[in-house]
């Protein structure tokens, strides 16, 4: 691909709207990336993996401008995701004399980014922050729409902040450094927009799936794209997820109780997701909504990308445990994201408890 070549999405939030640039060689585009920024020093918080990889292009590109560069390497995996390692960001701040006016850029994964975020969120009760994913679940998912959180003992993303970025710089070119299992994880968030409201994007999945795992720059383009116009659009109509943006999390619910469950960083967020949407997809076949062949589609698709079909048998009461400690519990009562058919997703609390114990039982791995 030309390095010139890109696309571009908006996120419409009126005055807060901003792009995501999705292309080859984004990271040396000061033209995209110069215009967001209005000082003369820029932090950059990533970690000890990626920062390694890409902050001396970042920061090339930065220096070019005429900006100095802050770099805050925290440690890499969703067990840093605390208050202990936020504090770190807190202490670089505070301690380099960081104004409010000084934007952070979030060099990384779906950690860094709300990670970074959350830190801009609290910092003199906001700074300017921008997003440059490198992980294809953090590019089609956690750096567009503004949610930033840490995690708690208890629960997963339990303690943050809606803070949108004022522009997100996905390069598919850091996708070649990815790990195969980040990979995987990532096409999970994929897969998981063509479940939710696209159904002609599980036909083009379930054909260009090989592609993606060769990490072909046309088919990631394309998927990115398409996932990320998605996310836009449920956010320009849903910001604080009092409604529509609820579906986006899909698998999430079941997913999260996984993580905690296990310890964060046991399973990958992809990886628990995929698990989480073929219990949503059982449970939507209990109330009649999908077919037994919807159900084996389901499994079919994230089996295909590598990812797990079952989920790690915690007990249906671990599980139950877990999940209601989920922000969209309401009323005491369990609302979750089904499937009514494939490509339209509903938030729904009709499933019973003995329904949903079910559901997670069918769908964990045997003893």
């Amino acid at each position: 691909m030309c390095t010139h070549q890109f696309v571009t999405q908006e996120v419409a939030l009126g005055e807060r709207s901003y792009p995501i640039h999705i292309g080859s060689g984004l990271l040396q585009r000061g033209d995209l990336l110069l215009p967001h920024i209005r000082s003369k020093k820029v932090v950059v918080v990533s970690n000890t993996t990626v920062a390694p990889l890409y902050l001396d292009s970042v920061r090339a590109t930065l220096r070019a401008g005429g900006i100095d560069v802050l770099p805050v390497i925290l440690p890499d995996g969703e067990q840093y995701k605390t208050w202990e390692t936020l504090n770190q960001v807190f202490d670089a701040l505070l301690g380099n004399h960081c104004e409010r006016s000084t934007p952070l850029l979030a060099l990384g994964g779906g950690v860094i980014g709300d990670m970074g975020g959350f830190a801009a969120a609290c910092y003199q009760r906001g700074m300017p922050f921008i997003q440059i994913p490198t992980t294809l679940l953090a590019m089609v998912d956690s750096s567009v729409g503004g949610k930033t959180a840490i995690n708690h003992p208890l629960g997963k993303n339990m303690i943050g902040a809606f803070y949108q970025p004022r522009l997100v710089l996905a390069d598919i070119d850091t996708l070649s450094t990815l790990p195969e299992r980040e990979l995987r994880a990532g096409i999970a968030e994929v897969i998981k927009y063509g479940l939710i409201r696209d159904a002609e994007f599980i036909d083009w999945l379930e054909t260009h799936m090989p592609a993606l795992l060769a990490r072909e720059t046309g088919a990631l383009m394309t998927a990115v794209a398409r996932s990320c116009a998605h996310k836009a659009e449920v956010v320009a109509a849903d910001e604080r997820e009092s409604g529509e943006r609820a579906l986006l999390n899909l698998g999430h619910t079941f997913g999260h109780a996984i993580e905690t469950g296990l310890g964060y960083g046991a399973w990958l967020h992809g990886e628990a997701i995929a698990a989480g949407s073929v219990m949503a997809a059982e449970l939507s076949r209990a109330l009649g909504w999908l077919s037994r062949a919807d159900v084996v589609r389901v499994q079919a698709l994230f089996a295909s990308a590598g990812l797990p079909v079952c989920g790690p048998r915690l007990g249906a009461e671990r599980y139950l445990e877990l999940m209601r400690h989920d922000k969209k519990v309401q009323d005491g009562r369990l609302r979750l994201v089904l499937l009514q058919k494939l490509g339209q997703a509903v938030l729904s609390d009709v499933a019973s408890v003995d329904q949903i114990a079910a559901a997670i039982d069918t769908c964990c791995a045997p003893t």
